[in-house]
């Protein structure tokens, strides 16, 4: 450190005195050139300001040596009554004589130029700036206990001694870094490695500090340090770049926490720890916390006002060359370093190898005698007992005892837990049956095996289950099978003329030579029904050849209520799976007879369900001339309904627009698994009106019945060719004697898909 500043001034005041009296022969040379040496040496450890000190206090050993010999009595006498001046005079004439001889040598040309100009102080500086660490860099880290012991004065002594530190110091981003904290009970991240780059800033912090005052929670404060302090989050550079990290913890009290465990943890991790203990602080703690070797980690003074002697001794250590910190020594675990040397060691639980540089874990599970029950664990210089899942250790630390897994209450089991020994296992509440997870239960669903008989639908409840009826039906007293509800008879209907029930529902109808208003209630005279009506049904093996069956015979159904000739209502067929057949065009059949029979004699296709490439070849090719449809400048109506009972394979998007962009009034029917959002794709708007979904085909009747409306409506704005003005009738009075027939087709139809849905999912997955 630099010399202080009022040997400086005695300093200089003397060397003016002796150079003008001209007495630099009078004192000896022997003593003259013991007294340089040791000056020197004192100049080139940076321990001036130490000299200094023990000078004024009576401690210059150099000068009791001299007094020992006999060759400075003078001197003795002038320190026993205090006469500090003239031995100031006596040593300055001494030290100018041999640094003038130094000058003529030409080894300090430096100095004598700064002691001619009489600029002591200046030369101080010079050698306070040559003593800076400049070996490389260092991650520096400062731990220091504010508790409530620590007195004002003495908390100054402690910021003087780290700011003395961060002044001797060379910091920047690739030299040193330097962090703060303090503590008591509670830790306060003062300053990190990454908020100062520059020392002013550093200085100006850490004189901003208010000591907390409380506690000693010396083990906090490291685990904090190892934890938060030393992390790349926080600026300390990446271990890969093998910079030293040292943490200097400066207390004066025994810690009220444990220190020995996490102070391992955290020199396992890299960090050097130095530990200075100011009065109270008990050895054995500091040495707990500190690195190895201790004489050379652990400091113990006896006031706060003697924590600056340090400063030099950390300095010397943190300057000196570090053979461990170049990163060629090759220690797996450990390396000590030491004057011009180094050893490698290991950590506790380990034992050092014959290559004197490797380490390996002392195993003492293999020894035998660990009494473990179940499993033996090492660790480090030790070892402890586990059980084996299922089993808890016992207070005698080796025996095990099977344990409820089922009363910590983390088995995950929805309904019931059943423990085992060393295990558990759910189960489910009777109607439930266990998931494929182990854990969950879901209710067994009665309706799924079958055997219900439920003519509608069947709602499985727990242990059970029963049967409901569709809307606008009734339960009969079986329980099992519905009767429709005759809606004119219950409710306010409204109609003009007649009304129709229909399951769930009810709708009106006219007499001859009216046709039914946008109200749905009240009647008009109605005009011929002149159409040009595509089916278009789907013939995939979904559908199976039963349902096929029952599609055909509504098609003929329909074909009842439609006035068939060359000038009235033109039918065509289309049947689609992988690919598309046209069964008859547009006018093929003139007549009803020869065009049911043509449908009976359609062949059921089977393969896939290619619903978007079927649009396609209706749009293209049935309602072309070619395919005898009547010229648009008819305006006569142009319907086409689709059927399907499954999710198209292919896209239908383009052409169901270009169906309806070309004036083509399209109605969906989806039956069974069929997709709802297709089905609303392809229909018409207002989509409610032209689009239907059931499991099965008990909406037929509506289906009929807006089609009857549909062609009423677009007739009346169409041309007038026709000889049977209210032929629509002819759709009311289908509507009206089949309804019963096709209630009883769907009631079939729902039961047939039932079971075959159940015999498929009873199938093996081979032969699906």
């Amino acid at each position: 450190m630099g010399l202080s500043k009022d040997r400086d001034k005695r300093r200089d005041k003397g060397l003016s005195k002796d150079r003008d009296r001209g007495r630099h022969k009078e004192c000896s040379k022997d003593r003259n050139i013991d007294r340089d040496k040791e000056l020197s040496k004192d100049r080139d450890r940076g321990r001036h300001k130490e000299h200094s000190k023990d000078r004024d206090r009576g401690r210059d050993k150099e000068l009791h040596k001299d007094m020992d010999r006999g060759r400075d009595k003078e001197l003795s006498k002038d320190r026993d009554r205090g006469r500090d001046k003239e031995l100031h005079k006596d040593m300055d004439r001494g030290r100018d004589k041999e640094l003038s001889k130094e000058r003529d040598r030409g080894r300090d040309k430096e100095l004598s130029k700064e002691r001619d100009r009489g600029s002591d102080k200046e030369l101080s500086k010079d050698w306070d700036r040559d003593k800076k660490c400049t070996t490389g860099p260092i991650d520096l880290l400062f731990i220091i206990d504010s508790s409530r012991s620590v007195r004002p004065f003495e908390f100054e002594l402690m910021r003087n001694f780290v700011i003395d530190m961060v002044n001797f110091l060379n910091v920047g981003p690739n030299a040193g870094k330097v962090a703060l904290i303090q503590y008591s009970s509670q830790i306060q991240n003062v300053f990190s490695f990454k908020t100062f780059q520059k020392k002013a800033d550093m200085v100006k912090s850490i004189k901003e500090v208010i000591p907390l005052a409380q506690g000693t929670m010396t083990g906090l404060a490291i685990q904090y340090a190892m934890n938060v302090a030393f992390t790349e989050r926080e600026g300390v550079r990446p271990l890969a770049q093998k910079i030293p990290r040292v943490a200097i913890i400066v207390t004066d009290g025994r810690p009220q926490d444990r220190v020995t465990e996490v102070a391992a943890r955290a020199r396992e991790a890299g960090i050097e720890i130095y530990a200075v203990g100011v009065q109270r602080a008990e050895m054995s703690s500091l040495r707990a916390m500190a690195s190895l070797p201790h004489e050379e980690h652990v400091f113990l003074v006896e006031t706060f006002d003697l924590i600056d002697q340090f400063a030099k001794t950390f300095q010397d250590k943190l300057c000196s060359i570090d053979l461990c910190s170049h990163g060629d020594h090759d220690c797996e675990q450990i390396c000590i370093s030491s004057p011009g040397s180094y050893k490698c060691s290991c950590r506790a639980g380990y034992r050092l190898n014959r290559d004197k540089k490797t380490c390996s874990a002392i195993n003492l599970c293999s020894l035998g005698d660990h009494g473990c029950e179940h499993i033996c664990v090492s660790t480090p210089g030790s070892y402890h007992c586990r059980c084996r899942s299922g089993y808890t250790l016992n207070q005698d630390k080796k025996t095990c005892s099977a344990i409820d897994l089922c009363t910590l209450g983390n088995h995950g089991c929805e309904h019931i837990c059943v423990s085992t020994p060393g295990s558990y296992k759910c189960r489910c509440r009777p109607g439930y049956t266990l998931n494929q997870d182990k854990k969950t239960c879901t209710m067994v669903n009665y309706c799924s095996f079958g055997n219900h008989s439920c003519q509608h639908e069947c709602v499985s409840i727990l242990n059970g289950y029963y049967c409901t009826c569709q809307d606008g039906f009734e339960l009969q007293d079986d329980g099992k099978t519905c009767k429709a509800v005759d809606m004119c008879n219950t409710v306010e209907h409204g109609c003009e003329f007649q009304c129709v029930s229909t399951p769930g529902s009810y709708f009106c109808i006219c007499p001859a030579g009216r046709q039914l208003n946008k109200d749905g209630k009240t009647c008009n005279r109605c005009s011929k029904a002149n159409i040009d009506l595509v089916f278009v049904i789907d013939g995939s093996k979904s559908v199976r050849p039963e349902n096929f069956e029952l599609v055909k015979k509504f098609v003929n159904n329909i074909v009842d209520a439609l006035d068939i000739s060359s000038q009235g209502t033109r039918v065509g067929l289309v049947q689609y799976s992988s690919r598309v057949r046209t069964e008859f065009l547009l006018g093929e059949h003139t007549a009803a007879a020869a065009l049911k029979k043509a449908v009976n004699n359609v062949v059921y296709m089977e393969k896939g369900t290619m619903t978007g490439l079927a649009l396609k070849h209706m749009v293209e090719n049935s309602f072309a001339a070619a395919g005898g449809a009547r010229p648009e400048s008819e305006s006569l109506p142009r319907v086409c309904v689709v059927f399907t009972d499954g999710r198209s394979q292919d896209s239908i998007s383009e052409w169901a627009k270009k169906a309806k962009d070309a004036g083509i009034t399209m109605y969906a029917v989806g039956v069974g698994k069929a997709v709802e959002d297709e089905l609303r794709e392809i229909a018409s708007d207002p989509v409610d009106q032209h689009f239907f979904y059931a499991s099965d085909f008990s909406v037929i009747d509506q289906i009929a019945e807006n089609l009857k409306l549909n062609i009423c409506e677009e007739e009346a704005t169409g041309q007038e060719t026709v000889k049977d003005p209210c032929a629509c009738e002819t759709l009311v009075a289908f509507q009206h004697d089949t309804l019963s027939q096709l209630e009883g087709f769907s009631q079939k139809l729902a039961q047939m898909t039932g079971k075959l849905e159940d015999l498929e999912n009873r199938l093996p997955k081979s032969v699906k």
